[in-house]
C-alpha cells in the first residue's frame, strides 16, 4: 500500500487559460444581396447532449443544426428547419404581433425525437421534430390485363418505404396569458413543466396541457402611473430544485423564490442586489437584461448594460466577482448611447459546463470570456464579425413566406452610428452581439452578429503544447 507521502496532490491554483481558435461560421447570406432583418439571429440554445443546437431568427423561423465528428472538437451541419411562427394581429388590442422568434428552450429527447419550446412576443409553441418514413408506390397496376382461363387477373398496387425525412410537428399552442411581451421560458427539473414570463408576471405552464396556466408572480401595481417602480426582465428555474426559480428585474435586483411556499409568490425567499444609485441614468445601465444559473445551482450569472456579475445564492450581502465589459464606453454613455437608445440593447450571457469561466457579448460584434475560478485574471476578447479562415457552412434557401411589410432593410453604417473616440477606437452600435451560448460539456462558443453564427472552441494552453510535443 502507498503511504501518505507517496500519493501524488493535484496544484491547487485557477485553471490554465485557455487558446480560443475559430472553427466554423453557418450562414446563408449571400454575397451582395442586401442583410434582411427578417434573417437576423435573435435565439440560440444548445440541447443538454451539446449535439443538437437551434437558432430562431426575427423572421419566426426555427433552423437546427446537429454534430459531427469530424474534429476532436466536433462541427454542426445543417440538420432541419421549420416556420415557428408568423405575423398576427391582435384585433382586440389594435396591436400587430411579431413573429421574431423571443427564446428557444430544448426539452427531453424521448424514442429518438427532438423536443423544443420557442416563443414570441405573445404565443409559445411545443414542437416535436422526428423522422417519418416516406412511402411510395412501388408497382402500379398499369400492365395489361392477363387473362387466365377467360378472366383477367387484377393486380394491386404495392406500397414500400423508401426514404426518411424530418418533420417538425406543433404539439400544443401556449397563448393568450400574457399581456405584455414574453422575455422568458425556462424548463423545470421535473420536465413536466416550464415558466414563461413578461414584464409584470409569470406564469406555469404544464407541457402537456395547453391551458389554463397559473400566474406564480403578479408584481402588478394597482395604479400603473404612479406605482410602478420596476418590471421583470428574466427568469430562469433552478437545474436541479424543481421548486426553486429566481428572476431579475430593471433595479438591478435578482429575486429567488421557492413555490412551496405559496401558490402566488408575493415574498421572496432572498433577494440579490448591488448598491443602488438614485440618478435615472445608471438606474437604466444597472437594469438586468438575462440571468443564468450554473450547472451546480449554486451560481448565478447576471448581465447589466456594462458587467456580469457573479452571485453565490448562498450568499446575499452582493455579488462575487464583477466583469468589465466594455469599460471603455464609461465615459461615453450619455454622448453615444443615451442619444441613439443603444443603451437599451439586451445582451445575454452563459457560463461554461465546468462553472470556471463566463461570456457576454459586446459592440464591434466582439465577445469577452472571463475566468471566474478563485485567483484567475482570464480575459479574452475575440471578434466574430468576420469570416476568418476557416469552412463555411451555407444554409438552404429559407422557406417561402408571405411577410407582408414585416420585411424591413437594417440599416447601414453611418455617422450617427460609427463613432470614434479621441484615441482613434471605433464603435459601431449598429454590429452587436447580443446572442451567444455555451456548450453544455466542452469549451464551446456559438454567437450570432447579425445572420451569421460563428463557432468557436479552445483548448488549454498545456494540453495545446502536449500536442505539439507528440506530434
Amino acid at each position: 500500500m502507498n503511504s501518505v507521502d507517496e500519493v501524488a496532490v493535484a496544484p491547487v491554483g485557477p485553471p490554465s487559460p485557455l487558446e480560443w481558435k475559430f472553427s466554423q461560421v453557418l450562414s446563408e447570406r449571400v454575397a451582395g444581396v442586401e442583410l434582411q432583418r427578417v434573417d437576423i439571429i435573435s435565439a440560440i440554445e444548445f440541447d443538454k447532449s451539446g449535439d443538437h443546437l437551434a437558432t430562431g431568427d426575427c423572421g419566426g423561423r426555427v433552423v437546427i443544426f446537429e454534430r459531427t465528428n469530424t474534429k476532436d472538437h466536433g462541427e454542426f451541419r445543417y440538420k432541419t428547419e421549420f416556420q415557428s411562427h408568423i405575423p398576427e394581429y391582435d384585433y382586440l388590442e389594435s396591436l400587430k404581433i411579431e413573429e421574431k422568434i423571443n427564446k428557444l428552450k430544448w426539452c427531453q429527447t424521448t424514442n429518438g425525437a427532438l423536443f423544443l419550446l420557442s416563443t414570441n412576443d405573445k404565443t409559445i409553441k411545443f414542437w416535436k421534430v422526428h423522422e417519418k418514413k416516406v412511402k411510395k408506390i412501388a408497382e402500379m397496376n398499369v400492365d395489361h390485363y392477363k387473362s387466365i382461363g377467360g378472366i383477367p387477373s387484377l393486380r394491386l398496387p404495392v406500397v414500400s418505404s423508401h426514404e426518411t425525412s424530418l418533420v417538425a410537428q406543433c404539439r400544443r399552442v401556449y397563448a393568450r396569458a400574457h399581456d405584455y411581451h414574453i422575455n422568458s421560458i425556462s424548463n423545470n427539473s421535473d420536465g413536466e413543466t416550464f415558466i414563461s414570463a413578461d414584464a409584470l408576471r409569470i406564469n406555469l405552464w404544464n407541457l402537456e396541457i395547453s391551458k389554463p396556466s397559473f400566474n406564480i408572480v403578479d408584481v402588478k401595481p394597482a395604479n400603473m402611473d404612479d406605482d410602478l417602480t420596476e418590471v421583470i426582465t428574466s427568469a430562469e428555474f433552478h437545474p436541479t430544485h424543481c421548486n426553486t426559480l429566481a428572476y431579475s428585474s430593471s433595479k438591478g435586483s435578482i429575486r429567488l423564490i421557492d413555490l412551496r411556499q405559496s401558490a402566488l409568490c408575493d415574498s421572496h425567499a432572498k433577494l440579490f442586489e448591488a448598491p443602488r444609485s438614485s440618478s435615472l441614468f445608471k438606474e437604466i445601465i444597472a437594469s438586468i437584461s438575462d440571468i443564468k444559473f450554473g450547472k451546480d445551482g449554486r451560481y448565478i450569472l447576471s448581465r447589466d448594460y456594462m458587467t456580469l456579475k457573479l452571485w453565490d445564492i448562498n450568499m446575499d450581502s452582493g455579488p462575487v466577482a464583477t466583469y468589465q465589459v466594455h469599460k471603455y464606453l464609461k465615459s461615453k454613455l450619455k454622448e453615444y448611447l443615451y442619444e441613439n437608445e443603444s443603451i437599451l440593447d439586451k445582451f445575454e450571457c452563459c457560463q461554461s459546463g465546468d462553472g470556471l469561466r463566463v461570456a457576454t457579448g459586446s459592440y464591434n460584434n466582439l465577445f469577452r470570456v472571463f475566468g471566474c475560478a478563485p485567483g484567475s485574471t482570464e480575459a479574452t476578447t475575440l471578434e466574430a464579425g468576420k469570416i476568418p479562415t476557416g469552412r463555411q457552412v451555407p444554409i438552404p434557401s429559407r422557406l417561402s413566406r408571405s411577410l407582408g411589410n414585416s420585411i424591413t432593410r437594417v440599416v447601414g453604417q453611418g455617422a450617427e452610428n460609427n463613432r470614434v473616440d479621441a484615441n482613434g477606437n471605433s464603435f459601431d452600435f449598429t454590429k452587436k452581439l447580443l446572442h451567444l451560448a455555451w456548450h453544455p460539456s466542452e469549451n464551446s462558443i456559438a454567437c450570432a452578429a447579425a445572420n451569421r453564427l460563428y463557432m468557436y472552441y479552445a483548448k488549454e494552453k498545456e494540453m495545446i503544447e502536449d500536442d505539439i510535443h507528440a506530434f
